[in-house]
């Protein structure tokens, strides 16, 4: 059972995304404190696995909070949902300790994706972040800033250079599991295990990865 507390300052949309994840029958959902400065004590003596943290603007209260959270509750992984696609507010939440963000754009199926993502020990970024994020990338690359040494194609199976080059042409898991004939759970089980194999820790880095090996075309 993956326990998540659920912080939005709105009522009614804390309850609509309770209500969404008990809806999977793996999660237990608890509605946690609108008051952001009892917030760290709940969260500390509840021991949840994730922190869903709905978040509206860059806001120094809010973001001294996610570091608060991530050096005293370690365990507890912080994912945020936000409105906006703002790249200072995405980097300022990256750099405060927030292990996920999901944009206004994220349905059911990511949010439950990223979960289970986050409670694998990986960091989960949306799609439209994701795209923000390696567009620097590449600009490194261009720009010859980017020296890395990392395990090379050769460390994978056929079956898993496969999935990265899918999803790396912006395939869902579902879409994999339907082309490859296998569960949603089992393309998660190969995407955990490319990450370890690669010593990687985000889906990012899986990309560039993709990349960088020219499995992934751009």
């Amino acid at each position: 059972m993956i326990t998540i507390g659920v912080f939005a300052k709105q009522k009614i949309l804390k309850e609509a995304l309770c209500s969404m994840l008990e809806s999977n029958d793996e999660f237990s959902a608890v509605a946690v404190t609108s008051d952001i400065s009892g917030l760290a004590e709940e969260i500390k003596e509840s021991q949840f696995n994730i922190l869903l943290f709905n978040m509206y603007s860059p806001n120094f209260e809010e973001m001294r909070f996610l570091s608060q959270i991530n050096s005293s509750c370690p365990r507890t992984r912080i994912l945020v949902m936000s409105q906006s696609n703002d790249e200072e507010l995405i980097l300022k939440t990256i750099k405060s300790g927030a292990k996920g963000f999901l944009d206004a754009n994220a349905g059911r199926t990511e949010l439950f994706e990223a979960i289970y993502t986050l409670r694998g020990g990986y960091d989960f970024y949306s799609e439209s972040i994701t795209h923000m994020l390696l567009g620097k990338y590449l600009k490194k690359i261009k720009n010859k800033e980017v020296v890395e040494e990392e395990p090379g194609v050769e460390a994978l199976s056929q079956r898993q250079i496969e999935i990265i080059r899918m999803w790396g042409n912006n395939m869902s898991n579902k879409e994999i599991a339907d082309r490859l004939f296998i569960s949603v759970r089992t393309v998660e089980s190969h995407k955990n295990h490319i990450m370890q194999r690669l010593n990687l820790k985000t889906n990012i880095d899986m990309i560039k990865f993709g990349i960088k090996n020219n499995l992934i075309e751009i």
